[in-house]
């Protein structure tokens, strides 16, 4: 979950809530220089939570809404779990 831990990156994975995106238009969003939003896609893209496509010489990103729907269930059943869980002390 080290893709979560970067305010830059969610910020990067708020812009793509509405669609796909490409560099152009995070640097215009967030201010941040094309070096470092590259490092930051390259977090997403290797933990899964994006994925791109190209169309000529322009890069599109997109969540992967698969892998985002697998951590909401795998945090829901954390969730459920600690409640339903008795307590050492009780």
């Amino acid at each position: 979950m080290v893709s979560f831990s970067d305010p830059f990156r969610l910020e990067i994975i708020d812009l793509m809530m509405d669609g796909e995106v490409c560099v152009c238009d995070i640097m215009k969003l967030t201010k941040l220089s094309q070096s470092r939003i590259s490092y930051h896609i390259k977090i997403l893209k290797e933990a899964g939570l994006i994925s791109d496509r190209q169309d000529g010489r322009w890069v599109y990103y997109s969540l992967n809404k698969e892998s985002l729907f697998l951590i909401k269930e795998w945090i829901t059943s954390l969730t459920d779990y600690s409640s339903n869980r008795k307590r050492c002390c009780e």
